[in-house]
């Protein structure tokens, strides 16, 4: 499978934006775009977990590309986080959904809280140059065994 130059350099920014993020005030919203979090988070016998929500949004900017980004928290400190589809942004309110195989992840049943993020990944050519975080949802959520 062959991954474009454009993807691969998405895909190393969301990394480095994990530890590094420039973001607007929880809650915000930068012209008509927004995202929430489902009530309901999963989690299968192997491990895998599966977020979901919905969003919409305007076209980004021409020098950059949106994407989302959920958190899971739980009590006993472990923490996912996990990049979802490539959001279209057309300004239709539509579902996105995060999935993380389960190998190397470490959430379980019960309480945790989500985190929802549109952001906006302006790029310098190929290389991400900033992050913003247009929309933000925070929600108490019951991760359940799926």
């Amino acid at each position: 499978m062959r991954i474009s130059a454009h993807r691969m350099a998405l895909a190393a920014f969301s990394a480095l934006a994990a530890t590094t993020l420039f973001s607007a005030p929880a809650g915000a919203t930068v012209f008509n775009q927004g995202i929430s979090v489902h009530h309901d988070a999963y989690v299968a016998a192997d491990g895998t977990v599966t977020l979901s929500g919905s969003y919409h949004c305007e076209q980004a900017s021409p020098t950059g590309a949106m994407q989302i980004r959920a958190t899971v928290v739980q009590e006993d400190g472990h923490r996912l986080s996990v990049g979802a589809e490539q959001p279209v942004c057309d300004g239709t309110e539509r579902r996105w959904v995060a999935t993380a195989p389960g190998r190397w992840v470490n959430v379980r049943p019960g309480h945790a809280v989500v985190t929802a993020e549109l952001q906006e990944v302006r790029l310098s050519g190929l290389m991400p140059k900033s992050v913003a975080t247009v929309a933000r949802d925070t929600k108490d959520v019951e991760v359940r065994r799926h």
